[in-house]
């Protein structure tokens, strides 16, 4: 009996294939004409990027997969670049980074935190007083400069509380630039043109812990992109965290000022209570001491260089170093096996 008028077979079944089923291309599209883009802040899946002169909210497309995007990456848009409201644009492609400032939550945390990307300087910010500096955290940061490849920069505020030459004096081997500014030059505006000496042509990233003045600065190099400041306890030297992500500012160009005309980048970052130093590799702390690094040829494989057998020892006696400079070496990389309090 024929009930549908012909003979039928397995060839006669028609199954829509299920959207997990279809085939899928290990193919992925190229995107060659994407326009060129920076990270300026991440927020919650959403990315501010700067493309040409505009503003453009971007998401990560799914291609990328679990690939990070920081502030300061260089990335690759499609899709609605005019930067208008409620339009969002995919960032379809990370470009190589030149360098990737880390961390990690605690020494003991093997999960990195990349902070920023592509960056060429790092200026530590700490207070003379109110809150008191802390060295330790002071040399975590410099490891992670180190690191990094970072040039840092120390930048000492408050000094109208308490003298600079104590901490100077800490950091006199490395051989450390720095600017010291008070409280009335920051307000009268010629602490910031001092510093911002130091920054035309960079991309600086700004690392100090809560309430040493650190986003205070930034608003006074870049004015009209000013950002709210909390209050300090001053007896405690502890405030609330008034930047809660890093946020990439221009910086204005100032013809009048030597370098102004060059530009540049400041980076904000969120206070930091701590700086875990997991990920990094003692043996690349030395390279930047270049006076030392021929001395390490005759250490022991895997040497810390703060041991008995270090070659490093003779190389400073015999006069080709400054004792000072591996004391310092040596309390950089103590300061990776050395718990940051609070």
């Amino acid at each position: 009996m024929r009930r549908y008028g012909k003979h039928t077979d397995e060839d006669d079944v028609r199954v829509r294939p299920g959207k997990r089923s279809r085939p899928r291309s290990s193919i992925r599209p190229k995107h060659e004409d994407a326009a060129e883009g920076m990270i300026l802040r991440v927020d919650r899946g959403r990315f501010t990027c700067l493309v040409e002169n505009r503003t453009v909210t971007a998401m990560k497309a799914r291609e990328l997969g679990r690939k990070g995007v920081v502030v300061g990456d260089r990335v690759a848009i499609v899709g609605d670049l005019s930067g208008a409201k409620d339009t969002l644009a995919r960032i379809v492609r990370v470009e190589p980074r030149s360098s990737v400032l880390r961390r990690t939550a605690d020494d003991d945390d093997p999960y990195e935190r990349v902070i920023v990307a592509n960056a060429g300087q790092l200026a530590v910010v700490t207070a003379l007083a109110d809150p008191e500096p802390r060295p330790r955290l002071i040399d975590r940061c410099l490891v992670a400069a180190f690191d990094a490849g970072l040039e840092p920069l120390l930048v000492l505020t408050k000094s109208d509380l308490a003298p600079a030459d104590p901490l100077l004096e800490t950091y006199e081997p490395l051989g450390l630039p720095y600017v010291v500014v008070n409280r009335d030059e920051l307000a009268a505006g010629t602490a910031a043109d001092r510093v911002r000496e130091r920054l035309a042509g960079h991309t600086t990233v700004f690392v100090g812990h809560s309430g040493v003045g650190k986003t205070t600065l930034v608003n006074a190099l870049v004015p009209e992109r000013a950002r709210a400041t909390g209050e300090v306890n001053v007896v405690t030297g502890r405030g609330r965290h008034t930047t809660t992500s890093a946020l990439a500012l221009p910086l204005p160009e100032r013809p009048d000022l030597p370098g102004g005309d060059l530009g540049g980048w400041v980076i904000d970052t969120p206070g930091v209570r701590s700086f875990g130093l997991h990920h990094v590799d003692p043996s690349r702390v030395i390279l930047a001491f270049p006076d030392l690094v021929p001395g390490t040829e005759g250490c022991p494989r895997s040497c810390s260089h703060d041991e008995p057998d270090c070659a490093l020892d003779r190389w400073v006696a015999e006069g080709h170093a400054d004792p000072r400079r591996l004391y310092s070496l040596r309390r950089l990389l103590s300061a990776r096996e050395r718990r940051e309090e609070d």
